[in-house]
């Protein structure tokens, strides 16, 4: 599935100091020895990208010392069932509160994935159309078309699929005692709201662009048909009916639940001011929730799409919501990713010191959630990784296997030097590779972030913590010249 917070700002970070914290499990057992024993095996098998020769994959404990993570919380399902929860760390280092398996954390854009389920529940009682222009539902707010919509309208499965041509990828949140903006303020781009306007971009129905923007709409539709606060209509219909106790959309957060929220982190391990930021975007980014509630919700599409279940949703409407499309990936609310023969859906999550993500099979009842408190989310695909080999997911996690070659001084001398980095076409920056500890290292003259890479060969190197790649080339007189940043799959497709 596509990831959309896999930039380059995210790989170039975390690199700071945090407070220690406990990394023992905070969840008493009551699992069969077996199931104890793949919790040990995913604990002990966290995997990247690559695989380095000679190398053991990492533990649970030492990625969460090296992302800087306080707290987190996982639960995986197996056969149409919880297997387990787990939780480690803290959900407030300061207050000394430990994460539970109730703990609730931020999901941020998973919020889109349960909104559209809401949606369709709609659609299915016949109270919405997915082909009509969302203008004859919306009554206190009409989206203003103008010229780069081309005379087309945008649709309701124009919103949840992200192919309605809108504005505004994300949303920043508020900080506690921020004015907290309308949602009209905040689709019209007016003060106190801290986002742009979501307005058209380039014609509905054209092609693939993720809008949280065009999901803020959706929410107000849901508003504006059911008459019903957002929060109360998303409790009452998808959240209760899925089981789903623990979760809520109500932003700020109601008084009653403080005691069981996780606190917000940055990525060098300091407290977001105010514990967490507000997210009046409810529908993209508004859902707080817990591992074990994500997977209430996996199963329940998994059941549905086999047909054998309909607490929100009927198979006819799940499976819609799982086909993706126009883009080849994007369905309603969710990615659909294929690893060899099987499917997948998911999606992740990052609002201000939260990262989550969470995926389930299509076919054979298998999948798991995951949630920090930290903007570090390099830990989520470890953990999915090892949870897919521990439980012998079929072609989902196959590293790259390298070998860390030994070059001479002299051989990282000539790639020293100030390099224009092409990390994807059209994106350029300027960087300088440096020696240090007889490695190489890449930083940044915007920020001086340095990041160092391992050897492959005297031109290619590699980070082992994110599917990235610097390839050196040479001139005729054997002059280093130019360094091409590339991610794992346009690295292989260079290669091809």
């Amino acid at each position: 599935m596509k990831n959309y917070f896999n930039s380059i700002a995210i790989l170039l970070c975390l690199f700071s100091l945090i407070d220690s914290f406990s990394l023992s499990a905070q969840t008493p057992s009551g699992y069969s020895q077996d199931v104890e024993n793949k919790i040990k095996q995913v604990e002990e098998n966290l995997g990247g990208w690559v695989k380095i020769e000679g190398r053991t994959n990492w533990t649970l404990q030492q990625r969460m010392v090296h992302y800087k993570i306080h707290g987190l919380s996982i639960a995986v399902v197996h056969n149409y069932q919880i297997e387990w929860a787990r939780a480690y760390g803290w959900a407030d280092s300061a207050e000394k509160r430990p994460v539970t398996i109730q703990t609730v954390f931020q999901a941020a854009s998973i919020s889109k994935s349960l909104n559209a389920v809401g949606v369709l529940k709609l659609v299915q009682d016949k109270k919405l159309d997915l082909y009509t222009d969302i203008n004859n539902y919306l009554t206190t707010w009409k989206f203003p078309y103008d010229s780069l919509s081309k005379n087309k309208k945008i649709t309701i499965i124009n919103l949840l699929s992200h192919t309605a041509g809108l504005s505004v990828h994300g949303f920043p949140g508020y900080a506690k005692g921020d004015t907290i903006p309308s949602i009209v303020e905040i689709l019209d781009g007016k003060r106190p709201a801290n986002s742009p306007a979501v307005r058209s971009q380039f014609e509905p129905g054209l092609k693939f662009q993720y809008s949280g923007g065009g999901t803020t709409i959706s929410q107000l539709i849901v508003m504006d048909i059911t008459h019903q606060p957002y929060d109360k209509f998303m409790w009452e219909n998808v959240l209760k009916p899925m089981g789903m106790t623990a979760s809520f959309y109500t932003q700020a957060p109601p008084p009653d639940r403080l005691s069981s929220l996780a606190t917000a982190y940055e990525e060098d391990g300091k407290e977001v001011k105010g514990k967490y930021h507000i997210y009046p975007e409810e529908a993209p980014a508004g859902l707080w929730t817990n591992p074990t509630d994500l997977c209430k919700y996996i199963i329940e599409t998994q059941l549905s799409y086999q047909g054998k279940s309909n607490k929100v949703l009927s198979p006819e409407f799940t499976r819609l919501r799982l086909t993706p499309y126009i883009d080849a990936s994007a369905a309603l609310g969710v990615f659909i990713d294929k690893k060899g023969d099987a499917k997948y859906f998911g999606h992740n999550g990052a609002n201000e010191g939260f990262r989550c993500e969470y995926v389930g099979s299509l076919e054979d009842g298998n999948g798991l959630a995951v949630m920090v408190n930290s903007d570090n989310g390099g830990i989520l695909h470890e953990i999915i990784n090892s949870v897919a080999l521990v439980y012998g997911w079929k072609d989902f996690y196959k590293p790259v296997e390298k070998k860390v070659v030994s070059l001479t001084t002299e051989q990282l001398k000539a790639l020293e030097g100030k390099y224009q980095f092409q990390f994807r076409k059209g994106d350029t920056a300027y960087i300088r590779i440096i020696v240090k500890d007889n490695s190489i290292v890449l930083k940044q003259l915007w920020d001086g972030q340095e990041i160092p890479f391992l050897a492959e060969s005297d031109l290619a190197f590699f980070n082992p913590d994110f599917p990235f790649i610097l390839k050196f080339s040479k001139d005729a007189d054997g002059t280093v010249n130019q360094v091409l940043a590339l991610d794992r799959d346009l690295w292989k497709r260079a290669k091809e």
